[in-house]
């Protein structure tokens, strides 16, 4: 991406996060802020989400190597300015509504008539179409709630909805696919000329990533579908077990009839290989209650890290079900530096994780989020401004 500029009038973070992996693969983004508020998320520090004298990690996370411009789009000064920079431009990037692009003069026709070849793309909620085109969205109400992901994950015993298990879930993966969308965007500018309107949505990423429960949902005619607690896995061979340390392993070994005498064997149970009740997937299956507890009791004899080791040279697939901090030493994580070390602007030390694709087996440049206007005087410099005509602006408050 070295060469293209991105220009990104946008907030929080599902779409800010695109911007922030095409740094990582080269690209010059530039984040436009107004000059007093800024982006809202650097408002996060003040409420509580991050460490006291800590990183805003939140802040940090989708907006890494960007460069910060702060213009007052209310302002006819900072719309001139931000058309200049439209002008400079490959892409132009934003999460704002209907009628706020309207408002701001900063809908598609407006900014082509400024850049004809510029690739255009909108993230939103629900969508551009519809009756609730209007109205904005999270990635836990737009992708996770209303896609049916959090009913399906939810044991009807539990008698409520489970959350996300991080927060910005849905963000970071929506984020990815605009990032995969603007790639192709500019294959095809780059093979036909053409500068495509690319729109991407959190509930249409919710109903891709729901999409072979809904098509399941479809075929069988059924409102839900089933659910499970452990104990009552109708596939002993795809659950997850409770060690002797109260942790757990997950097991995905769907070829059963060809793991099932290596894991009996593991699990120190060779009894049970050749049992009448589990000796076939189908038996399995049948009394699938029993053969739970059969292996339930197998890896409760063995702590998480002593199943680590006895596991190892098995050929079923199996993981640890690890919590978020483990991942930063995790053996797997650390060889193939899927996490990154950086500091902040006051040189606070953190860490970051890199987008999920390496190029020739490397990783992009991960580089910390900017403060807030940092680059404003660097980047209207660039673009032919003078210092006395960027003085005026300040005065002016069109720019920080």
């Amino acid at each position: 991406m070295e060469g293209i500029r991105v220009v990104e009038v946008a907030a929080w973070t599902y779409v800010p996060v695109a911007g922030a992996i095409l740094t990582e693969w080269g690209a010059d983004v530039l984040k436009i802020e107004h000059p007093e508020s800024g982006d809202p998320q650097r408002g996060l520090v003040s409420s509580g989400l991050i460490p006291a004298g800590g990183v805003a990690h939140m802040f940090e996370l989708p907006n890494r190597g960007k460069r910060s411009v702060a213009l007052d789009l209310k302002s006819k000064e900072g719309r001139e300015v931000l058309m200049k920079l439209v002008a400079s431009a490959d892409v132009f990037l934003t999460n704002f509504r209907p009628a706020a692009r309207k408002k701001l003069g900063i809908d598609v026709d407006d900014v082509r008539t400024h850049n004809d070849k510029i690739i255009y793309v909108r993230g939103s909620a629900a969508g551009q179409h519809g009756p609730e085109s209007e109205r904005g969205g999270y990635d836990m109400a737009s992708f996770w709630s209303r896609s049916g992901a959090a009913d399906t994950v939810s044991p009807t015993s539990l008698g409520y909805p489970v959350n996300m298990p991080s927060p910005a879930f849905g963000d970071v993966l929506g984020g990815l696919t605009l990032a995969g969308a603007i790639s192709s965007a500019l294959f095809h500018r780059e093979r036909t000329g053409e500068a495509l309107t690319v729109d991407g949505s959190l509930l249409s990423l919710g109903t891709w990533a729901m999409g072979a429960a809904i098509a399941g949902a479809h075929a069988f005619k059924i409102d839900e579908f089933p659910k499970f607690t452990p104990d009552q896995s109708p596939n002993p061979l795809v659950n997850s077990y409770e060690t002797a340390d109260n942790r757990h392993i997950s097991i995905v070994m769907l070829e059963s009839d060809r793991f099932w005498p290596e894991l009996m064997t593991v699990l120190e149970s060779p009894e049970l290989i050749d049992d009448p009740r589990f000796d076939s997937h189908a038996k399995r299956a049948k009394n699938h209650v029993e053969c739970v507890a059969a292996v339930a009791a197998g890896f409760a004899k063995k702590t998480l890290e002593e199943w680590k080791i006895a596991l190892e040279p098995i050929s079923g697939v199996w993981a640890p079900v690890q919590r978020p901090r483990e991942l930063i030493t995790d053996p797997q994580v650390e060889a193939n530096n899927y996490i990154a070390d950086l500091e902040d602007a006051a040189g606070t030390p953190f860490k970051l994780v890199a987008a999920p694709v390496q190029f020739n087996e490397e990783q992009g440049e991960v580089r910390r989020a900017p403060e807030h206007g940092e680059h404003t005087d660097e980047v209207l410099l660039e673009i032919g401004l003078t210092m006395d005509e960027i003085i005026g602006l300040k005065v002016s408050g069109a720019v920080l």
